[in-house]
């Protein structure tokens, strides 16, 4: 049975997490609450966030529509034998890539990739986060090579993939690409497991990952 105190207090430290910025509550939120699902972390953090957002959150963290439906299957369930909680639900994961020049890979990701930027941080700035639509890449400055050499393009590492839903989205993406003069590390081919995919070199030698249905 939820404890409706400590939830409470759940709800006031996510009211407050927004109130400081902190930016790991604003992927929670988009993530959960379906006004903010449409906006970026940085347009979450500068928006009208009240008590009754920060509990909705919580209620729907806890499967429920809302925070009175939250305190309704409390009640009810306070006259009933405990249950064995759901099974937890991963919600998003963020590649992060290690880079040796940040504001070069920034560039890179906004004017050639079709990137925004997130946030950084730092002074001068050492980590932050790139997104297009729902896809999320956190930059990492790292001042010296955390790999061997051209390893990760001799073994054809991947660090992050990166999907479409049509055909048509695949290989537009592609031709957007080409025409920004992407490096390329493998061009548009279609694979024998039935799907199209392209892989995209960023300054650091980092592989990125294209995939979308062959037909």
């Amino acid at each position: 049975m939820p404890n409706i105190e400590n939830l409470k207090k759940q709800a006031k430290q996510y009211l407050r997490w927004h109130r400081e910025r902190y930016y790991p509550v604003a992927a929670q939120i988009g993530a959960t609450l379906p006004r903010f699902r449409d906006m970026g972390d940085i347009e979450i953090l500068a928006s009208d966030f009240k008590l009754a957002d920060a509990q909705e959150l919580v209620a729907r963290l806890e499967g429920f529509d809302g925070w009175q439906a939250l305190l309704a299957g409390a009640e009810a369930m306070s006259d009933t034998p405990k249950q064995t909680p759901s099974r937890p639900i991963l919600t998003s994961i963020e590649p992060q890539l290690f880079v040796e020049n940040f504001q070069r890979s920034c560039d890179f990701y906004t004017e050639k990739l079709g990137f925004k930027v997130e946030f950084v941080y730092g002074d001068p700035p050492f980590y932050g986060q790139v997104s297009r639509d729902h896809a999320r890449l956190n930059l990492r400055l790292v001042s010296e090579s955390v790999f061997t050499s051209d390893i990760r393009k001799r073994g054809d590492l991947l660090f992050a993939s990166i999907t479409v839903a049509t055909a048509s989205e695949i290989k537009q993406l592609f031709l957007d690409y080409r025409a920004a003069e992407v490096p390329f590390h493998q061009a548009l081919q279609k694979e024998p497991w039935g799907s199209r995919t392209f892989v995209v070199s960023d300054p650091d030698g980092n592989l990125l990952l294209f995939a979308g249905p062959a037909d």
